[in-house]
């Protein structure tokens, strides 16, 4: 429990990390990295240099000093980071390294406003913090070992099969380098794909979607290249995979982790919405439910055209071969091979007051994945629509949805 001393200094820190968060989080990743250099194959470095970690970083932070009397709350969202740390390999042993560069760059910034009362207080909120995910960590590292298949840590993948889906999206198919067994995933997770890359010098993680329902066979995943667009730089790890890695070659994965999944002990009716690669944890979830039940299925899937429109045929003959799927696809800006009907149902964004009809079904779970933009105008179309908030689950990726 932290005194009341140390919790009154810590509330108060409110209004300055309301305003120098995001210098404050700054200053302590460069911080970091300068003295604890190898911590950067833990991060992602493009992240890092978007501004998106220390942003949420900063988010983070000040939700835990605004909710330092009673951080139940947070619960959901510890649990969510928990997921990734132990994506990431992230352990007990980095909690103390944290610890000292984020109270030496609370000094450093505030300056005088950081008395030694201030660092200690911290200390003490931050010791609190690192134990609750230091506790959920480990419970997550013992059922990933512990699982039929499982494992800790990197394990090697051969590439099997590498396959267009789209322009601009490809699957690989790996398979474990030692012959051994897969775990049964959560439909809707994801792995962290470890690879090195040249330009930085760094190993780099990044986390994608499974997106093939578990068989245990092969884990799947389904990358978007990233473009350089608008000043954005191209996505490092996304050009890498689809530029160099090919069939036969190895990439290093952690075991399957996420709190965004398929809720199997439900029997009702299933509405996946998604935009982009957003469909990839959908693609794992639809599998499943097909193979698994009569659950109603509804399929909703907002591309920018054909050519940008990954598995469109498949989820077709899917649908075809199942009569408790139905599917909508809605194309932004339709190409003129696209065919009306065909390959998509209407031009334009998707609109799910539009379609109502197909998807207002009694006790159905609707599951969102996409852009972050996507995922809050169906998420609010929704609950317009009467649809409960316990029903609509969303997937929050990285430090943002998507990935590079």
């Amino acid at each position: 429990m932290l005194s009341e001393q140390t919790l009154s200094l810590v509330k108060a820190t409110v209004p300055v990390l309301q305003q120098h968060g995001v210098m404050l989080t700054s200053h302590f990743y460069r911080r970091m990295f300068e003295h604890n250099p190898e911590l950067k194959n833990l991060f992602n470095q493009g992240h890092q240099h978007s501004g998106q970690q220390q942003q949420a970083l900063a988010g983070a932070v000040l939700a835990y000093a605004q909710h330092i009397e009673d951080p139940s709350p947070l619960l959901p969202v510890l649990t969510r980071v928990a997921h990734k740390h132990v994506s990431l390999g992230i352990r007990a042993e980095h909690y103390p390294i944290v610890g000292k560069h984020l109270l030496a760059s609370i000094r450093e910034v505030l300056g005088e406003a950081a008395g030694d009362d201030l660092i200690q207080a911290w200390a003490e909120a931050y010791g609190q913090l690192a134990d609750t995910l230091i506790d959920i960590e480990n419970g997550m590292y013992g059922e990933s070992t512990n699982a039929a298949g499982g494992w800790s840590g990197w394990r090697p993948f051969r590439v099997a099969r590498k396959v267009a889906e789209s322009e601009e999206i490809a699957s690989f198919y790996l398979a474990p380098c030692d012959g051994g067994a897969l775990p049964p995933f959560k439909p809707g997770q994801y792995v962290s794909v470890k690879r090195f890359v040249a330009e930085w010098g760094l190993n780099q993680p990044r986390q994608y979607s499974l997106s093939d329902a578990p068989n245990g066979e092969y884990l799947r995943i389904s990358v978007k290249r990233e473009d350089a667009a608008e000043g954005k730089p191209a996505g490092r790890l996304s050009s890498l995979l689809h530029r160099e890695i090919q069939e036969g070659d190895v990439l290093e994965l952690s075991a399957p982790q996420g709190d965004f999944f398929l809720h199997e002990d439900r029997n009702g009716p299933v509405v996946l919405v998604s935009a982009g690669v957003g469909q990839t944890p959908m693609q794992a979830m639809l599998g499943q439910l097909l193979k698994r039940g009569q659950r109603e299925v509804r399929f909703l899937h907002a591309a920018r055209h054909g050519g940008a429109h990954a598995m469109g045929l498949q989820v077709r003959q899917l649908a075809e071969r199942h009569p408790q799927l139905q599917i909508h696809v809605r194309y932004e800006a339709p190409r003129a091979q696209d065919a009306l009907g065909i390959d998509y149902h209407a031009a334009g964004r998707l609109n799910l007051d539009e379609v109502k009809d197909l998807i207002l079904l009694p006790d159905a779970d609707y599951y969102l994945c996409g852009p972050l933009g996507f995922m809050r105008v169906q998420r609010d179309s929704l609950r317009r629509l009467g649809v409960p908030a316990e029903r609509i689950h969303y997937e929050v990726f990285g430090s943002h949805p998507g990935g590079d």
